[in-house]
Formats: C-alpha cells, structure tokens, sequence
C-alpha cells in the first residue's frame, strides 16, 4: 500500500486487461462471421462442427479471473491493515460498478433476442437476472448475445463470500486459500474422472474460483512482499516463458494439460502481472492506448456481441461477397465500434457511479494511469493549499 495516501494503481494491469477484452472480441468476430454472410471457419472447424475461434478468447476469461482476484485481494488486505474489512462496503462497491452496465446491455439484449430471433433460451432469463448466467451455460443453453455473462456470473458469485474470507483469515489468509483451492481442485477432478461430459463436469470446468484464487494468492505474496516469490515472478526467463504461452494461446497451440491449462494460464497472469509492476515485463503495457483501452475494458467485454449482431445486419448486404478486403473491413469497423461504445458508456454511464463508488472505499485505488496522476495532482494541491503563508 502506498503509504503517502496517493491511490494504489499497478502501471501494465490496464495492458493485460486490454489484451484479454481484445481477444474475446477478435474470437466472437470470428465465429459470428455467417452474420456478415462470411466464412466463419478461417482457422478451424470444432468437432460439433461449429466454427473454432481464438483459443485465447477463453483463457481470456481466465486471465480476467486471475487479475480481478489479485486486485481485490490487495485492496482488502490494504483495507484491513488500516482497520476491520467493511463487507457492506465491499458489497455497495461491486454493485456501483457492475449492475448499471450489466443490467443495462441485459435488457437490451433480450429484447433484440426476441424482436430479432436470435438464438436464446428463454427459460434462462431468471438465471441472469440474479447473476446465476453460468446456470445456463452449465446446461449448455445457447444465447447469442448473453453466453459470454457467465463469466461475470461466476466472480460475482465469488465475491459474495470472498472479502468475509479475507477478514476472517487475514492472519493464515495463504494456507486457508490453499486449503479452499486443493477443495477445488479435487472436485474439478472427481468430475472430470467420474462425471465427464455432464453438467456437473461443464459446472466445475465454468467455475473458475480457483483461478481467481491462484490471483489472490499472488496478491497476499506481494502484499508481504515475499523477496522469493517476487525475485521467482520477475525473473526475465520467467517473464518470456508467461509470453510464449500467451504467443501460443493466441495462436491456438497452447494445451499442456486440458484438465489443467485455465490453471495454468491463471499462474501466468500473476507472473506477468508482477512483470508490469516491478518493471521487467518483456512488454512495456503501460502506455496511453493499452491504459485506456483497460480502462474500458469491462464495457468492451459486456457490449461486443450486440455491437456483433448490429453490424452484421448493417453490413451483411455490403461484404457478402467474400474478398478478403471484406473480413478486414468487418474486423476492423466491428472492433472500431465496440471500443467507441464502450467509451461512451464508460463516460457517461458508468463513470458517474463509479465516483459514487468512491465514497464507499476506505483504501483509495485508481482504475488508470489518468486517474492516478490527477489524483496525485488534486492532492499536491490540496497540501499546498494548507501550507501556512510565508508572507506575515
């Protein structure tokens, strides 16, 4: 924690947040190509048949999983050196950031479900209503503009019990989080080797509290700085080998162990995470464009499907002939225009709740490079402000 009160900000976070968000899109383009009247099999046909995307779309998911239990946990624990955790806070927080965005695309999409036949399940809508979205997605129920809210399902339903966790283990908080990830662990094997292919194996496989646990544990090591842990993590080989394996993701060649590879990749994410704070990144995330794009990128992430189907009924007329000009226009406007939406609804839908939010937090943190430097510079303000006069 930042001892001069400025708000805790980890320069880069934005960088790997952006790279995430970006690859759930650039897969989503990919597979709902047939809207725009495209081929949607340009690298690879699933054996359902179904058009493959970017493997790094659902290990995205999991590194968004990771780098959200990382921060949380260093925040509660910043918290708590301070004074006792307030899970009502806490509460009032996730609620000010997440619903009115959440709720917000959730009505839209179910009406452009219904007014324009896409595919969706309506027995499912209570589920996403009450943040149960990976109900569904266990059952495997199609929904072409909500499948991808199971992930926000699942931290939320994490964070219901989490920061009660962390005030009540805070003194063992590392053994007690070990001892809840081997619970998870062992589930997730028993259903892959007694259940596989049934619901409560797909259950287990979509619940990633353990990913979210392996940020967490990350978070508890740098927060009490563990010289072996933080020398091990930022190591450059250790730093090129977290690379490689997001290179191999992104290129569909990343499978060391299927029962084993969000873990895997969740580990990754601390390792390269510790990279962009302590300066040894192989890549350098903290610039302008990763900062801002981060900054958005929970709105990128929500809105990219509506903004998938609209151009395709938009553009479908216009593209349906196949050049190859044809996909890079798609690519390119569909990218282009979930990023401008999503700024606009960072601006002017979610912004005012989350300086609403800020009320709530007893620990000051920044959600971006912008944020953090203004902050610093109201309170350099502020302090020579109170600074007695020189002149009698």
């Amino acid at each position: 924690m930042d001892k001069s009160g400025q708000p805790i900000f980890f320069p880069g976070l934005n960088g790997i947040r952006a790279i995430a968000a970006l690859a759930v899109v650039l897969s989503h383009i990919t597979v709902y190509l047939y809207r725009f009247n495209l081929n949607p099999h340009l690298i690879g046909t699933l054996p359902n048949g179904n058009p493959k995307g970017i493997d790094l779309s659902d290990f995205g998911v999991t590194i968004f999983f990771a780098l959200s239990g990382f921060l949380i946990t260093y925040l509660l624990l910043a918290e708590n050196r301070q004074q006792p955790i307030s899970v009502k806070n806490f509460y009032i927080r996730r609620i000010l950031r997440i619903w009115p965005l959440y709720y917000t695309y959730l009505i839209l999409a179910l009406v452009v479900s219904r007014l324009g036949n896409v595919p969706h399940e309506s027995i499912s809508d209570l589920f996403y209503f009450f943040f149960a979205p990976n109900v569904p997605k266990s059952f495997q129920l199609p929904s072409d503009l909500l499948g991808h809210y199971w992930s926000l399902g699942v931290e939320e339903q994490f964070y219901l019990f989490w920061p009660v966790f962390v005030r009540v283990f805070h003194r063992r908080l590392f053994w007690a989080t070990s001892v809840l990830f081997s619970v998870f662990i062992a589930l997730k094997l028993f259903a892959y080797a007694a259940f596989s292919g049934s619901v409560f194996h797909t259950a287990m496989y979509v619940n990633r509290f353990d990913c979210m646990m392996l940020g967490a544990l990350g978070a508890h090591l740098y927060f009490h700085n563990h010289t072996l842990f933080i020398r091990l993590t930022t190591h450059r080989l250790v730093q090129a080998a977290g690379w490689l394996v997001i290179a191999l993701a992104a290129t569909n060649r990343f499978h060391i162990a299927n029962i084993f590879d969000h873990e895997i990749m969740a580990v990754v994410t601390v390792v390269l995470i510790l990279g962009q704070i302590k300066g040894t990144g192989l890549l350098n995330l903290n610039t302008r464009l990763f900062d801002f794009l981060g900054k958005i990128s929970y709105g990128i992430y929500v809105i990219h499907p509506l903004v998938i189907f609209g151009l395709g009924w938009l553009l479908s007329g216009w593209v349906a002939g196949g050049a190859w000009y044809h996909y890079v226009l798609v690519y390119v406007v569909s990218v282009g225009s979930t990023i401008g939406i999503a700024h606009l609804s960072y601006q002017y839908m979610e912004k005012p709740f989350l300086k609403l939010k800020t009320r709530f937090a007893r620990v000051k943190s920044a959600g971006s490079q912008e944020e953090a430097s203004n902050s610093a510079q109201a309170d350099a303000v502020e302090q020579s402000e109170r600074k007695p006069s020189a002149v009698a």
